[in-house]
């Protein structure tokens, strides 16, 4: 039975299109940062619960400039929040088109490797009378264990 997860194709147009999308898209959003893991590890998290308090927090603060020390940053918090809210709903529809992409690159994989399994097996059988032996040969080392794996000490001599 054949495997076909997926029929997708680019012509050199279509992919010239959103090579310039991206690119676009990647000048509009030039403002985002990158963090290293240590950045990351040290940084608070802000979650449901931490959001609540935070925009809490900053509406009181808003409305009672009488206590908000001038260098505490208010105006940036609150400027903060109205991107972060502008963001997530391009970040969460990135995150499914990169989910899909990714499923799509998996499934166009998995389409080819069954394929190719199956014309394995033709080879093994059918090759041999073809003169197709040396080649089967060549695809099979992918299958081939590794010297130690059979048991021989592949280890140099000292």
């Amino acid at each position: 039975m054949n495997q076909n997860l997926i029929s997708l194709a680019f012509d050199a147009t279509r992919l010239a299109a959103i090579d310039s999308s991206l690119t676009e898209l990647e000048t509009h959003l030039s403002g985002l940062i990158a963090l290293n893991a240590a950045q990351r590890r040290k940084l608070m998290r802000m979650g449901d619960k931490s959001e609540a308090f935070g925009r809490q927090a900053l509406t009181i603060l808003a409305q009672n400039p009488q206590i908000v020390p001038p260098g505490l940053g208010l105006a940036d918090a609150q400027a903060d929040l109205a991107t972060l809210d502008q963001l997530r709903p391009i970040l969460s529809r990135l995150q499914r088109l990169t989910e899909r992409a990714s499923d799509s690159d998996v499934a166009l994989g998995s389409d080819v490797m069954a394929v190719a399994l199956q014309g394995y097996a033709l080879l093994k059988v059918a090759g041999k009378n073809q003169g197709l032996e040396g080649l089967r040969k060549e695809l099979g080392a992918r299958f081939a264990k590794s010297s130690r794996q059979d048991g021989e000490d592949t280890s140099a001599a000292t």
